[in-house]
């Protein structure tokens, strides 16, 4: 590849994903302007190192957020602006708009998932696999099109040891499916659905009235298994509790409910899906940049204390390849009237 990088491969302690970095030089600035003059670059690496990138030292772009954009353009057609996604306006950058506030300090106050019980494996380790570690999905799945690269850069992180970020391959899971479970899910639908619709699994153990949804909010259809558009992989494509329809799914076709057979596949593909050899465990650096691909990877947020720690990080959403089964689709996350716009 391009002889002004260098690319560490996979990521440490995994099985994939790549550390980018300059083979002379350092700094956001270089960075983003090397990349500038090899657009293909970045995107290539991202495909070869199986949808995760690591690049380190970039804590400039904490005093120039447009850098960030800048970098995030090289990935596709469209960089989202939060302004015209029915965003909340504190979870965006007032003077960036392409950037998501991932924050626990006011006016964002994000609060970090809860830690798992019992807090470690029992051979002391931080927990990796569903259903012992929560919360696995990939970005924004119920939208039509789905996003295809989310950025996501550390102002502020948490010292080692807390605020992790997990990665699972799905293109590396579904390659070790077994083949039966592989004709399975070969044609299999998921329903996904958004945050606070009332129809996550918790939500609908609880009893919890599902709130009446708007047009752009209705649950999406998304392929149990996605053919990746620039590789030609399969990999599975799913989410875990909050993501999933689990009034009408989570599956199309299967029985629906946290205790159908639908619930049941899903936490088996799950369980599958986040064994430890298919996973990366991330633990941030100021400066630190990761580049993921939603269309192979799922991933998760894990405890810090935000009653002692302060957390700041930035995301930007990447648009424009998700693959042909897409094509020709209008925004279905938008109003009408904002998607003519």
């Amino acid at each position: 590849m391009d002889g002004q990088f260098a690319i560490d491969r996979p990521l440490p302690a995994a099985q994939f994903g790549g550390t980018v970095s300059l083979a002379n030089g350092s700094g956001a600035l270089a960075v983003i302007e090397t990349a500038e003059t090899s657009p293909e670059f970045l995107p290539q690496a991202l495909a070869e190192c199986e949808g995760l990138l690591l690049l380190k030292g970039l804590n400039a772009i904490a005093d120039d957020p447009g850098l960030l954009v800048r970098l995030s353009r090289l990935f596709g057609a469209e960089v989202e602006d939060y302004r015209r996604t029915l965003t909340q306006v504190d979870s965006i950058h007032q003077g960036t708009p392409e950037i998501l506030l991932v924050s626990s300090v006011p006016p964002t106050n994000r609060r970090p998932p809860r830690r798992p019980d019992p807090p470690f494996t029992a051979d002391g380790k931080l927990p990796l696999q569903y259903p012992h570690r929560k919360g696995w999905h990939t970005d924004q799945s119920y939208r039509r099109p789905p996003p295809d690269i989310s950025l996501f850069f550390a102002v502020v992180p948490v010292p080692h040891g807390q605020g992790q970020t997990l990665f699972a391959n799905g293109a590396a899971a579904y390659a070790a499916l077994p083949p039966a479970l592989k004709e399975q899910v070969e044609r299999l639908e998921g329903l996904h659905v958004r945050l606070n619709s009332g129809r996550s699994r918790d939500a609908v153990l609880a009893g919890e009235p599902a709130r009446p949804l708007a047009a752009h909010e209705n649950s999406q259809r998304q392929p149990v298994v996605r053919l990746h558009p620039v590789t030609g992989k399969p990999a599975l494509y799913l989410c875990e509790s909050s993501q999933m329809d689990w009034l009408d799914g989570p599956f199309i076709g299967m029985e629906p409910g946290p205790h159908g057979n639908g619930a049941r596949l899903l936490d088996a593909l799950m369980t599958h899906l986040t064994q430890p050899q298919f996973v990366y465990a991330h633990e941030w650096d100021p400066g630190d940049l990761l580049i993921w691909d939603n269309r192979c990877l799922v991933h998760t947020a894990t405890w810090f204390d935000a009653d002692r720690l302060e957390r700041i990080m930035w995301r930007t959403t990447v648009h424009g390849n998700p693959d042909a089964l897409y094509v020709g689709e209008a925004k279905s996350w938008l109003p009408q009237e904002a998607a003519a716009e």
